[in-house]
């Protein structure tokens, strides 16, 4: 059995990068990129594969294969942030010696990359498990094409190692899940939620109370839900795509479990009719326009976009949201998944508060002063470095290194507020469209509720 993984390396090529002329020649540290010198160093470390024996490069030669991908990189021209990937191939204790791991190893990276890119293969026996790691040169040293690391290159690797092990009768895992979403991974290792995350929780809530798939459907859409009978699909207004039900682990057959088990319950009726969908009285989204005489509705235009009461009113309506004495509550998903934004939006509001940034056009002068700003500080600490290298005087090189420490102290903050400045800019256009379908939303509940009047 053998588990794989598959992962970039990302760094910026120095611009000092250089090499001997002879491509055959290990090229000196200081002169490479540290991250994908790092991990071929950690590849191929000696204590970690008993001496290098087990060693070898694909494409490339294990002594020199640093030196052979900077050739190609610097041949054909690196293009955006990924040096490298890294890759493993794990194998079951006990199921394989160093030998065979090694075999398979080579295998699994001649059949993946070997006939276009360049591959450093070790095994590691630092572990009950024994496991390949691949570094993997992104340019093809054929014709200088880019490795795109796409999902399906993932399953790929995937596929030819259970290919290479069922060869050797060895185990493989069937039927199990191979890739999960990468996007999702860094979202929840932050502490916040995917819509996928926020719809497993929403449809736990409907199935709580749900005694058939008619009240089930009727609490989904009390939650801002577009439910596809045929499909047995979940959508939200703005998302791309609905989501399958059983992908999220829930089949009819489960789904009619949960019903039958809710309806022996004895207090099904009680429970149901205490947790009735939602259907709003109040549209607090209307309401704040009214109150502060604006509307997410307005022109697209830069100049009429006023960024700061589009922040002002999701903090508004997410702080309603917060309070548990309300009965008013969001009828976007999308808009009830920014609760776990709360603060970043606070600090985000406060910024724009403080530097009296209302337009769009505002905050892009912002943005652009701040650049001035920083580039100014920075030419003048370089010029005191500069100075540095030359002087000789003690008391001038104290008085020198003073001043750019202060620069360097003036510049935190300001690159601070250059940070906070730009991720405003990225993120209003989706706040905007956010409080867009919310609004949407309440207009049409309104016309509903006016209807039943």
């Amino acid at each position: 059995m053998a588990v794989t993984g598959f992962w970039p390396i990302y760094k910026n090529l120095k611009a000092t990068l250089d090499y001997a002329d002879n491509p055959d020649k290990t090229t000196p540290k200081e002169y490479v990129d540290d991250d994908l010198y790092a991990a071929l160093r950690y590849a191929g470390n000696d204590n970690k594969t008993d001496k290098q024996l087990y060693v070898g490069g694909i494409n490339c030669s294990r002594q020199n294969a640093f030196a052979e991908m900077v050739a190609v990189q610097r041949r054909f021209g690196l293009r955006g942030k990924v040096v490298g990937y890294h890759g493993i191939q794990s194998f079951r204790e006990g199921e394989v010696t160093p030998e065979e791991a090694f075999q398979l190893g080579k295998e699994t990276a001649r059949r993946m990359w070997g006939d276009r890119y360049q591959v450093l293969v070790t095994v590691h026996l630092n572990t009950e498990n024994l496991h390949c790691h691949f570094v993997v040169n992104p340019v093809s040293f054929i014709d200088g094409s880019k490795f795109q690391n796409k999902i399906g290159d993932h399953k790929e690797l995937r596929r030819v190692s259970d290919e290479i092990c069922r060869e050797r009768r060895l185990s493989v895992l069937e039927n199990s899940s191979f890739y999960g979403n990468k996007k999702a991974y860094w979202v929840n290792k932050a502490g916040k939620k995917t819509h996928r995350d926020l719809l497993r929780e929403d449809v736990e809530y409907c199935l709580t109370y749900a005694g058939n798939m008619d009240q089930f459907v009727s609490q989904l859409r009390g939650l801002g839900y577009e439910y596809d009978y045929r499909r047995g699909s979940v959508r939200a207004p703005g998302w791309e795509r609905a989501v399958r039900l059983r992908n999220l682990g829930y089949t009819t057959e489960s789904l009619q479990e949960r019903f039958k088990d809710n309806l022996y319950s004895p207090d099904h009726y009680y429970q149901w009719n205490a947790h009735l969908p939602y259907r709003p009285k109040r549209f607090p989204l209307l309401e704040l326009e009214r109150k502060l005489q604006f509307s997410v509705e307005h022109s697209h235009d830069t100049a009429t976009v006023l960024v700061d009461l589009l922040f002002l009113m999701l903090l508004l309506l997410l702080q309603l949201q917060r309070d548990e004495n309300t009965k008013v509550r969001p009828l976007s998903p999308a808009l009830r998944q920014e609760i776990a934004r709360f603060e970043e939006l606070q600090q985000e509001y406060r910024f724009l508060a403080d530097n009296g940034i209302h337009s769009a056009n505002d905050l892009a002068d912002s943005i652009a002063d701040l650049s001035q700003q920083i580039t100014a500080l920075e030419t003048q600490r370089q010029k005191c470095r500069n100075q540095l290298r030359r002087n000789t005087d003690p008391a001038r090189e104290t008085a020198l290194k003073g001043e750019a420490k202060a620069i360097s102290k003036e510049l935190v903050p300001l690159r601070e507020k250059l940070r906070t400045a730009q991720r405003i800019a990225l993120r209003y256009p989706e706040i905007q469209k956010t409080l867009e379908t919310e609004r949407a939303m309440e207009m049409t509940a309104r016309a509903r509720e006016r209807e039943r009047s």
